[in-house]
């Protein structure tokens, strides 16, 4: 599935994007804040692709002039998600490279995975968290309608092998429609 907006194509995840994925997420800035290690090879961004990023509903962030990819966003349900969700809800989780960090894109590529899960997947629910100092990515929520629902302290986070504090937030779908009008 495509998904569009002004100035961007959300799509999926293909293995020939390895390169420029390798680009971005080898920024110490980039993964370690967003809860997952820097990538260290384009064959480690490769594999990535192909166990994580291959998931269903989830999307390069690709720049339609220069149809590349510069971050990624999806959406996360039931077990895969890091937030005890119901059915019919959903988390979305995203990052995009430093060169592209305070252009609005980011929140540009969430209000359209918001539409996309309220209006073509009927979720009730979207879910997202940032982790304690994330303040870039907090903005992001508050800029899309997301609002504070509660704070997990002390979280165990394999992935990067230490404990953290995420603020986790939420919008429901009358939320959202209120706010689209």
């Amino acid at each position: 599935m495509l998904l569009e907006t002004e100035r961007l194509i959300l799509r999926p995840w293909e293995e020939t994007d390895a390169e420029e994925l390798y680009k971005y997420a080898k920024d110490p800035q980039v993964g370690p804040i967003a809860g997952w290690p820097p990538h260290t090879s384009v064959q480690n961004s490769r594999e990535i692709i192909q166990k994580v990023l291959s998931a269903e509903e989830t999307y390069a962030v690709v720049l339609k002039s220069t149809n590349k990819p510069i971050g990624s966003i999806g959406l996360m349900f039931g077990g895969n998600s890091n937030i005890e969700i119901r059915l019919y809800e959903a988390e979305i989780g995203y990052w995009i490279g430093v060169p592209y960090w305070g252009q609005g894109m980011i929140p540009e590529a969430v209000r359209e995975l918001m539409r996309h899960g309220f209006e073509d997947l009927n979720l009730t629910a979207l879910w997202c968290g940032y982790f304690e100092g994330n303040i870039k990515s907090k903005r992001v929520q508050e800029k899309c309608g997301f609002k504070y629902h509660h704070i997990e302290k002390d979280k165990p986070w394999p992935l990067m092998n230490d404990v953290r504090t995420e603020i986790i937030t939420r919008i429901t779908r009358e939320e959202w429609e209120s706010g689209v009008k």
